[in-house]
């Protein structure tokens, strides 16, 4: 039986969805929310029930067809049993590979995989660790850049405004917003699931009483979703459920009874923007021929006429924030409700405003809306990488099935490489990528795939070398971000299980094996790397701002220091009362609503202007009565896929399934009851889910969240688990930002009476099924 390192005591540790404690109580271990945390997250309970998973790797195994013919293509991943074997053998072989495959074909054929999201750590990130692996031990590898989360925006709003650092997480805090907002309308909503995970880590979980507080001042908070739940349900509160993928037509329809009524802010908009002519040009219909108006707007969202006037006129006098969640923007053309609210923002004079303005993604993760931690937390360095080569995170299946193929991106025509070995580390690509049966088909191709991970994920499953790795309360790290004001210590709570070694031992252990071992570990362990990166963001805090932080010995005994905290000014406030001597990093200088870079261009799918451009599939036209719109937004049980078999993750699952939303009337018409096991399919492919039908969800719309763990049966395919990535469309935002357009779809559903066995049940065989040999 696993067992606590040392002794009963509770030991600090920190998570992306929280800080808590770990102490061994009666053989369990028993997981307590930290003390400075105000408003914990359940989902940390997700940890005792994970260590003892069936699912955990306990020793380094490798695929038998590997083994016995070496690398190449093969399509028997995820069918092949695997052969379980001792570290220093493995090791060998896979030291062996990397060398092979780096002299045959240079660095350039390797693609380094990670997602950031594993640990919570400063040092055990999974990320880190293995882009200085690859770049000290070969020289470089095949990056990927920007997020599954933020794709589109992340590439699109520095060229209208600015820095995109700067606008997310330097942006209007929620003290400005509790002191001074008027009204919120919150395209997308701002579901405090999200907003209690942040990256690095989060202390002290506060939105959900600062949207009270803002209430109970008597802010108002205009819901713009499908879904009811996106706002909390004890604040002001207007549920607006337009059409999925028609928020850019409303915020249209809103502008445009703007104009029409002169509650514009003209001022602003000749002093503070530019572009605005040929804005206005298509919005009232002088360029196209079709005025933007209320009416036109509501035959695209659904919405009365009415409705969208009366919405329009609430705001004029009023301290407005334009908020935009990240789901909005995970779809085709999702640059385009970033940029029309950005819009709204500068029409209504708003931006730079305290509490007022664009808020992209505010709500969407804990580390935005609050102020800078002053002193930057220490990271692993990571070294330089001698490849220059990249792709877009999102477009790992083209990469790997069009080696050679040029795509665009920001502009430029690039090329992917050709890949011939994957190495991942600290990701499930199986839960977030899009269209998993085309991925399945791209993760043929190349050589190698090395997975190094706690769990036997499915892209474990699907690996020809897996290495396990400890989770974070395996082994000794720190926690902390910029939007931190604590750094938390992360400290061993139990030993690591089976033979599993932290992701630094792993790659030290490789280094070895290559000769380059000095160089990666610069001659510091575990605890000596935890302490050196401590001391730098502790020197930094005392010679740059003179704040005294405890020293290490007092910071470990502790369990958490307190950093200096920057006295945050709304983002765009200083261009507001200047903008010829704060001008932004922008093409003009200015808030870009019209764009010469993107009329050059000349994309159809990103016009040089924000714009309605049909999505790829919807409820408008072309779709059929039959048809529903899919959503797939984050789990409310646990972070992406992690710790899918936690108390808190099954605790919303009925059947070992996740369970699918769905409007009374929508299941009626279908003969769905509630607690039904369903099938849920589109050409791309078909997963079985349990019903929640229920009048919180817009009808027409079904709503799937994301991470159950990828469970296809073999004869059939038929995803047994819920995981809406097998219906999802594989294809970028716009030929700019190439991100990803995973949050949306169009379905179909219909019963599945005979099949109610439990998902977990049916995951579980599938490990036995690949048992070691």
């Amino acid at each position: 039986m696993t067992k606590q390192p040392n002794d009963n005591a509770k030991k600090s540790h920190s998570s992306h969805w929280g800080a808590f404690s770990g102490q061994w109580v009666d053989g369990k271990l028993v997981i307590s929310p930290h003390p400075i945390d105000p408003d914990p997250n359940p989902i940390i309970q997700n940890f005792p029930e994970a260590l003892r998973h069936k699912a955990r790797i306990a020793k380094p195994m490798v695929r038998r067809g590997w083994l016995e013919n070496g690398p190449g293509p093969d399509d028997r991943r995820g069918r092949d049993a695997f052969v379980e074997m001792e570290w220093d053998e493995v090791l060998d072989l896979l030291a062996g590979e990397l060398k092979r495959v780096k002299d045959t074909y240079s660095a350039k054929a390797i693609y380094g995989g990670s997602y950031g999201w594993s640990s919570a750590g400063r040092f055990h990130h999974a990320q880190s660790q293995i882009h200085r692996f690859l770049n000290v031990a070969l020289g470089g590898y095949v990056r990927s850049v920007n997020s599954y989360s933020a794709g589109a925006s992340t590439v699109l709003i520095p060229h209208i405004l600015g820095n995109y650092e700067d606008m997310t997480r330097r942006n209007i805090g929620w003290d400005e917003i509790v002191e001074h907002t008027d009204i919120i309308l919150a395209f997308g909503g701002m579901n405090t699931k999200n907003s209690r995970v942040a990256g690095g880590g989060i202390s002290k979980h506060t939105e959900h009483r600062d949207m009270i507080a803002l209430s109970k001042r008597g802010g108002e908070l205009v819901l713009i979703s499908p879904l009811k739940s996106d706002l909390p349900d004890e604040v002001n509160q207007d549920w607006i459920a337009a059409r999925p993928g028609t928020d850019v037509a409303l915020m249209l329809g809103i502008a445009h009874t703007a104009v029409m009524d002169g509650t514009h802010d003209r001022a602003f908009l000749d002093s503070h923007t530019h572009g605005w002519d040929t804005f206005e040009d298509y919005l009232m219909g002088r360029s196209d021929g079709q005025p933007k108006d209320a009416v036109w707007a509501a035959d695209i969202t659904g919405l009365k006429a009415d409705d969208i006037l009366k919405l329009a006129r609430r705001l004029p006098g009023k301290r407005a924030l334009f908020v935009v969640a990240h789901s909005l923007q995970r779809a085709k053309h999702g640059e385009q409700p970033v940029w029309m609210a950005s819009v709204l923002s500068a029409m209504f004079g708003q931006s730079g405003l305290p509490g007022g303005g664009f808020g992209y993604a505010l709500g969407a993760i804990a580390n935005y809306g609050r102020r800078q931690n002053a002193v930057p937390i220490a990271g692993l360095p990571q070294g330089k990488n001698g490849v220059s080569e990249f792709i877009p995170v999102a477009r790992v299946s083209d990469m790997l099935l069009n080696p050679g193929a040029s795509f665009t991106y920001e502009g430029e025509t690039l090329t992917y490489p050709d890949t011939r070995l994957v190495y991942w580390a600290g990701g499930n690509p199986y839960h977030h990528h899009q269209d998993l049966n085309r991925l399945s088909e791209a993760w043929t191709r190349p050589e190698t795939i090395i997975v190094q991970d706690p769990m036997f994920t499915a892209t474990a499953q699907r690996a020809d070398i897996v290495l396990p790795a400890t989770t974070s309360i395996e082994r000794n790290d720190l926690a902390g971000n910029r939007r931190s004001d604590f750094i938390v210590a992360m400290k061993q709570a139990i030993k690591p299980v089976g033979d599993s070694l932290p992701d630094f031992e792993i790659f030290d252990r490789i280094a070895g094996k290559l000769g380059v071992a000095d160089r990666f570990n610069e001659g510091r362990d575990e605890l000596g790397w935890v302490r050196y990166l401590y001391e730098e963001s502790r020197k930094d805090a005392a010679e740059r701002l003179g704040f005294d932080m405890p020293d290490f010995e007092t910071f470990w005994q502790d369990g958490y220091a307190r950093c200096p905290v920057r006295d945050d000014h709304t983002f765009l406030a200083d261009f507001r009362i200047d903008p010829e001597a704060h001008a932004l990093k922008t093409e003009s200088g200015k808030i870009v609503l019209g764009s010469e870079t993107l009329a050059r261009l000349g994309y159809a799918d990103c016009p040089s202007h924000p714009a309605w451009v049909e999505p790829a599939e919807w409820l408008g036209n072309g779709s059929d009565a039959s048809d529903l719109h899919m959503i797939s937004h984050q789990p409310a049980g646990r972070l992406h896929s992690q710790i899918e078999t936690g108390v808190a993750s099954v605790a919303n699952k009925r059947n070992g399934r996740e369970q699918a939303r769905l409007h009374p009337d929508d299941a009626a018409a279908r003969g769905i009851s509630d607690g039904q096991t369903i099938r849920i399919w589109n050409a791309r492919g078909a997963c079985l889910a349990t019903a929640d039908v229920t009048d919180s969800v817009r009808s027409g719309v079904l709503v799937l969240p994301t991470g159950a763990w990828f469970t296809p049966r073999a004869e059939t395919g038929l995803e047994v688990a819920g995981n809406p990535n097998v219906l999802t469309l594989d294809i970028g935002t716009s030929q700019f930002g190439q991100g990803c357009s995973a949050h949306t779809c169009l379905v179909r559903a219909e019963p599945h009476i005979a099949d109610q066995r439990d998902a977990f049940e049916e995951y579980q065989d599938r490990l036995v099924a690949l048992a070691t040999a």
